[in-house]
């Protein structure tokens, strides 16, 4: 479990602000304008049972369903390839109604991802659940961010058959050819796997925001470019849009560590490395290099060092600041 939840981090990026959220901002204020128009009347209310297609299931469903159960957890879902006649609780992915997206004419964000059952049961629901959690003023842009970076790929996928290495991990859960065991049992293993997944990238979001004021406090106190965090908090979406170089931090491994801040989330390219003469060297070496006593460690692509004080952690990024003003002849 660990480990696929490692994986997924590393896989279905989430929520720093970046340029391309920058570029689809515009777009969903439209969406915003849904979320909270949607939010309000007798929708709010989710009933005591939901009814979803039968057979083979996929992420879009079995997310739904999680998304659901946040909610309302005692929540009975039912299984078919009919909705009964007159049933009177909550119809998603099956149907036309106003959770399907299998219809002709069915919706598609402004910016033109098209949705499933899972980005429209979010954009009713979603802001309901990020109220667990976040200040009132921070739940309308959470709630588009949160769509943006993990839902709409996941209802690309479950539209077009692109592939996501999410709903890959959640089709395993289907009962192979020859199994006996009950798909209906399968569906709820799903979707109790997919909960985890769901409730921990809802504390990622709730963490960052708390996060936020920390290292916006540590920025108006940046010194040449060097942003000096009292403890490690996620950093990059107050960061990267910002005139900081580099970010020191007490390390988790004891002593503290230095990083280049990124020109753009999601980009490896850094507005400044470390210098080339340390990276990838031992640390019996460094010290002389660089005239920095405590500087153990410069990761070999130059993004990170490792010192045993702040104050080496500090100069290094100071060192580094200055490299690159030499050889730009500045």
């Amino acid at each position: 479990m660990a480990l696929i939840l490692r994986l997924l981090r590393k896989t279905v990026l989430f929520h720093p602000l970046n340029g391309v959220h920058l570029f689809y901002m515009a777009g969903f204020r439209a969406e915003r304008y849904k979320m909270k128009r949607e939010t309000t009347g007798r929708h709010r209310e989710i009933p005591d049972q939901a009814f979803t297609h039968g057979g083979k299931f996929h992420a879009d469903d079995v997310f739904s369903t999680a998304l659901l159960r946040l909610l309302r957890p005692g929540l009975r879902v039912r299984r078919g390839f009919r909705v009964p006649e007159g049933f009177d609780g909550l119809v998603y992915d099956i149907g036309g109604g106003r959770f399907d997206h299998h219809q002709s004419g069915a919706p598609v964000r402004e910016n033109g991802a098209p949705y499933a059952a899972f980005g429209l049961l979010w954009r009713v629901y979603g802001p309901m659940v990020l109220a667990q959690g976040l200040p009132p003023e921070a739940i309308e842009e959470e709630a588009v961010r949160f769509d943006e970076k993990f839902i709409q790929p996941l209802d690309r996928d479950d539209n077009t058959g692109c592939g996501h290495p999410l709903g890959e991990v959640i089709g395993s859960f289907n009962p192979v050819w020859d199994s006996e065991t009950s798909v209906d049992r399968c569906f709820e293993e799903a979707v109790a796997f997919a909960g985890v997944i769901l409730k921990k990238r809802l504390e990622d979001v709730y963490a960052a925001r708390r996060a936020k004021a920390l290292v916006e406090a540590a920025l108006a106190r940046m010194e040449e470019g060097v942003v000096v965090l009292e403890r490690f908090a996620p950093w990059k979406g107050v960061l990267v849009p910002s005139d900081a170089q580099f970010v020191v931090y007490p390390s988790q491994r004891g002593g503290w560590s230095a990083q280049g801040v990124p020109l753009e989330d999601g980009d490896g390219a850094l507005k400044c490395l470390f210098p080339a003469a340390w990276a990838g060297r031992a640390e019996q070496d460094l010290s002389a290099l660089s005239g920095i006593p405590d500087l153990t460690f410069c990761h070999n692509n130059r993004f990170l060092v490792s010192t045993k004080t702040r104050e080496g952690a500090v100069a290094a990024c100071r060192a580094a600041l200055r490299e690159q003003g030499r050889e730009r002849g500045l």
